[in-house]
């Protein structure tokens, strides 16, 4: 409703969309920290505990604008009251799967170490950039469709 309210296709939003997590994903992939995502006070704090790498990189993946448009995107692509539903159980076992990752998270790091990582981070950004392409190039087609 506020999509047609403010006259915003689902296309313009998943090529925006597109766009925003593209940035995120180039980010990842470079293995730097977003600095929308986080202040420098923040990082200065940071510092001094062992545990606090997993935040930044997180969060704002999963409730940032670029999270955001992936859920509009995809429940105003659902055709059907099960595909919908497909949507939302994807957000909670997305969720569900965080806390647990949060929860072993020392563990975790322990486990693969700080290279191991930058490696995950940077194979996630690239998944990311190929989803973002995806919305990008599925958003400007539908667009080129509609004005034929």
């Amino acid at each position: 409703m506020i999509l047609d309210f403010f006259g915003i296709s689902i296309d313009s939003l998943r090529v925006a969309g597109g766009v925003l997590l593209f940035t995120v994903a180039f980010d990842m992939m470079l293995a730097k920290v977003s600095r929308e995502s986080i202040t420098e006070k923040e990082i200065d704090k940071s510092m001094d505990r062992s545990d606090i790498w997993i935040f930044p990189i997180a969060l704002p993946l999963l409730t940032g604008p670029g999270a955001i448009t992936t859920v509009i995107v995809l429940m105003g692509s659902a055709s059907s009251i099960l595909q919908n539903i497909a949507v939302l159980f994807a957000i909670l076992l997305t969720f569900a799967i965080t806390m647990v990752l949060f929860r072993f998270s020392r563990r975790i790091y322990k486990f693969l170490g700080y290279t191991g990582m930058l490696v995950f981070t940077r194979l996630m950004g690239l998944l990311l950039a190929a989803m973002a392409v995806n919305f990008i190039s599925q958003g400007l087609w539908n667009i080129y469709v509609s004005f034929q």
